[in-house]
């Protein structure tokens, strides 16, 4: 099939502070097969204190034959909000979110796209707890914690996934975009849930996915007090602010 009649990709990129990852992350994303699309690349830089903005530039003008739309922050605003800022900039057809450091590995988009792409499902999340692929092992009250908040949200939602708060995630844009979505940080991912959830006839799927974690030294921000405030925010989204 002809480059112009495929559907188009938008992988979005939210990043902050990631100087020393994110120049090898976007020709990771780059080089990945996936069949069936084209691809554009969605950077959003959460404005960032360090080189990374300079890393995104250097790699735009070193690959000039991709395409990266590459957008910045002029304050920091969180993960949520550097994905709603892509969201409203993608020209894609369907959105896949990538975290910009190598605990997720582009080489699992075929899985995760391709049932959009056959037409099988409008959203896709990638779970770190199924599958064979590998993963790396780290810590026992984090998988705790995941595990104890994807229960909380499928209660409410009614669904059965194993990985609420993957950072994996790809979307028909014509499924997504009409969401009101308002958490900037990571009460994004219980919000996107619940709402979804909530969609008419919705299809979602689920994928078994590679991963990589990092521990606190490598750069991992996540901590105990966002696995609390996560808990707000899956009762928030599925009881009183279901709009």
């Amino acid at each position: 099939m002809p480059a112009e009649t495929l559907p188009l990709l938008s992988v979005v990129l939210p990043v902050f502070n990631e100087q020393n990852y994110i120049y090898e992350v976007l020709s990771r994303v780059c080089r990945a097969d996936v069949p069936g699309v084209t691809r554009e690349l969605v950077v959003v830089d959460d404005a960032s204190t360090d080189g990374t903005a300079a890393e995104v530039e250097r790699f735009i003008s070193d690959h000039p034959g991709y395409e990266v739309r590459f957008s910045r922050h002029a304050q920091n605003q969180g993960k949520g909000g550097a994905v709603q800022t892509a969201i409203g900039v993608a020209r894609g057809d369907f959105l896949l979110i990538q975290d910009a450091d190598f605990e997720y590995d582009p080489s699992d988009y075929p899985d995760l796209v391709g049932p959009l792409v056959k037409g099988q499902a409008d959203v896709v999340y990638g779970s770190r707890f199924i599958g064979s692929k590998p993963h790396r092992v780290l810590f026992f009250y984090h998988y705790m914690a995941n595990r104890f908040l994807t229960t909380l949200s499928n209660w409410f939602t009614n669904l059965n996934l194993t990985d609420m708060e993957t950072g994996y995630k790809a979307f028909r844009i014509d499924v997504l975009r009409p969401l009101r979505l308002y958490e900037k940080r990571f009460g994004f991912e219980p919000e996107i849930t619940a709402k979804m959830s909530r969609v008419p006839r919705v299809r979602i799927y689920e994928v078994g996915i590679a991963y990589h974690g990092r521990t606190y030294e490598e750069g991992k921000k996540i901590n105990w007090k966002d696995g609390v405030k996560a808990i707000w925010y899956v009762l928030k989204y599925n009881t009183w602010a279901r709009r």
